[in-house]
């Protein structure tokens, strides 16, 4: 899916280095499907994601949703998990509330660390939550404290294929 309309914001992948695909599914979320209310602002439950076909030689995986939608020109990052095992493919419903061991999350948009829900501003247009699972030639290494966009900028260099499921969510 990529979306070069100039109606909505740009799919970011679209000007990163092209890379292969894998599958990304989920008990949760759906491509273009409305979020149900566990996923969004004031429940923040993260949703059930589970991936294969990623290449042999992935050392492990990061986990990311970002809404490029949001009205702020740089769209708002939501959740950003480091630091997954190769052998960790699949993350329960709420997993950012209780990540697995050796994992980090990075603070994000909201200003909290974990998995902030949808939370279009009203009268927006739909949102596209854009749930990312990279699989990655090395570990991503960044202190606790950084950025969403320190997070990224690793991410993007130490990505070997990404999957993408996308929700959508609009507040009335």
């Amino acid at each position: 899916m990529t979306s070069l309309d100039r109606t909505r914001a740009p799919w970011p992948y679209d000007f990163l280095p092209p890379l292969p695909s894998f599958t990304v599914v989920s008990d949760d979320v759906a491509d273009k499907t409305t979020l149900d209310a566990a996923h969004v602002a004031g429940s923040d439950v993260s949703p059930h994601l589970a991936w294969s076909g990623f290449p042999a030689e992935t050392a492990g995986f990061a986990v990311t949703c970002f809404d490029p939608d949001a009205p702020t020109g740089s769209g708002w990052w939501h959740w950003m998990l480091l630091g997954l095992d190769a052998s960790v493919t699949e993350l329960a419903s709420g997993a950012a509330a209780a990540p697995p061991a050796g994992t980090v999350q990075l603070r994000n948009d909201s200003g909290t660390v974990g998995y902030a829900g949808a939370a279009p501003p009203p009268g927006d247009p739909e949102h596209r939550y854009l749930f990312a699972v990279h699989a990655l030639k090395a570990p991503v290494e960044v202190d606790p404290g950084a950025s969403m966009a320190v997070g990224s900028f690793h991410l993007t260099f130490n990505a070997i294929a990404r999957a993408v499921i996308a929700p959508v969510y609009r507040n009335a």
